[in-house]
């Protein structure tokens, strides 16, 4: 009789509910997967040995950039509050064998961390990103290693310009003693896994991914089908590649990695492994439950017409979608405080302005990667991240806000404007989000 089933109390009570749980059953096994392959990284010495390799490579006059972008490379995986406190004792390592350059060694470690925990899968807030906006994983993963190459640079001089200017002394911290630094710095390498082994469980599961997502690009592409054989033989190829380039075969796969490393480097068996996968899962658990919520807290926004209102304010005015997506993240960021809540949430909203008008002029990538560098600005107290650094680096609140803060600020910014150049340059547009 057109009258509602249910009212509408009850419709929104289950629509949060159904919400939630389809965001949880779409990150759950990603972000599981990720804690254990971040586990296996540290316990076999693995993480360690990219950054030694990485020392060795620039050497120790160049610390701080080794430490930069070691930690660039294994935070893709590795979830930045996990990656710090893996990271803040091989700074603090560095400093008692250097004798200088405390800052800059810990906001070295704070620039590589957080851009990757933005930008790419399979942390939290990009993966629900790439669900909400219907994106490409692999395409997703590559644009935002590629751009983010921008911040870092750019992260890398203020970080040396705070070292210059600010004389942070290493003050006592809670986790690490003086002894243990001494058995960082004096571990031989034979005790260490080789290099090949070390990186291979973040590289793969990146090589994968992308493999699929050429495959899906090159797919109507004649010569390049040709190429593999005609018809057939490409078909037969690209179902396997599919499968393997899956974010959650491609993840697992890496996992199955990480822990043979394990076992091979500390001789443990099955029953040892999966006693030391436990309390990662129990992270991962919270980190899940976290992630879903912020799913069911932007349909609300969503279903409340937030989006509407928005894209009514935006209307008439000549504003960028890349910019109107930057600014909505920031402003629910810096309300807030959790980065993943603020990427989710203004991903959700953005979804339908971006696809009621006549399409964009550039690839939806842009827009993923706006909200991803407006999801990390302006860090104050209301994030946990803030807090993470302060008391394991051994800063106060106002060094902190100093150093932490202005950094990821910087880097929010000029990624953004990044992001904004190159979708003038090289638009790609296809005029609807996701291939």
């Amino acid at each position: 009789d057109g009258k509602a089933l249910k009212n509408h109390w009850v419709q929104a009570v289950e629509q949060t509910s159904i919400e939630f749980g389809r965001t949880a059953g779409s990150i759950a096994i990603v972000i599981g997967l990720a804690t254990i392959i971040s586990m296996c990284l540290m316990e076999s010495g693995a993480a360690d040995k990219v950054v030694r390799r990485f020392i060795a490579f620039f050497g120790e006059k160049h610390a701080g950039v080794a430490l930069l972008l070691s930690t660039y490379v294994l935070s893709v995986p590795i979830f930045f509050d996990t990656m710090f406190m893996l990271m803040v004792p091989l700074a603090r390592a560095l400093r008692l064998r250097t004798g200088k350059d405390y800052l800059l060694y810990v906001m070295a470690v704070c620039c590589g961390g957080v851009i990757t925990h933005s930008m790419t899968v399979p942390h939290p807030g990009p993966l629900a990103m790439v669900e909400n906006l219907k994106l490409d994983v692999g395409v997703s993963i590559l644009a935002g290693i590629a751009v983010g190459l921008f911040p870092l640079a750019v992260g890398w001089f203020v970080c040396k310009w705070m070292n210059a200017r600010m004389d942070i002394p290493m003050r006592e911290t809670p986790g690490t003693t003086l002894a243990e630094l001494r058995s960082i710095v004096d571990k031989p390498e034979s005790e260490l896994p080789s290099f090949f082994w070390s990186i291979t469980p973040v590289v793969l599961p990146i090589f994968l991914i992308s493999l699929s997502s050429f495959m899906v690009i090159g797919k109507g592409n004649d010569a390049f089908v040709k190429l593999l054989g005609g018809k057939e033989a490409f078909a037969s190829t690209f179902a396997a590649v599919e499968f393997i380039g899956n974010k959650n075969v491609a993840l697992l796969i890496g996992t199955l990695v990480s822990m043979f490393v394990l076992a091979r480097q500390k001789g443990y068996n099955v029953a040892k492994i999966c006693e030391l996968i436990g309390p990662p899962l129990e992270t991962s658990g919270t980190i899940i439950l976290i992630t879903a919520a912020g799913g069911a807290f932007g349909l609300m926004l969503r279903n409340a017409g937030v989006g509407e209102a928005i894209k009514a304010a935006a209307s008439g005015h000549a504003l960028s979608m890349i910019w109107l997506s930057y600014l909505v993240a920031v402003v629910i960021r810096v309300a807030q405080g959790s980065a993943t809540v603020a990427m989710l949430t203004t991903s959700a909203m953005m979804y339908p302005i971006i696809t009621g008008g006549g399409g964009l002029a550039y690839d939806p990538i842009y827009i993923y990667l706006a909200i991803g560098f407006g999801g990390f600005a302006l860090s104050w107290m209301n994030d946990s991240g803030f807090w993470v650094v302060s008391k394991l680096g051994g800063l106060t609140e106002g060094e902190t806000l100093k150093t932490w803060s202005v950094l990821l600020t910087v880097n929010s910014v000029v990624g953004v404007i990044a992001t904004w150049l190159l979708s003038m340059i090289i638009p790609f547009p296809m005029g609807r989000p996701g291939p």
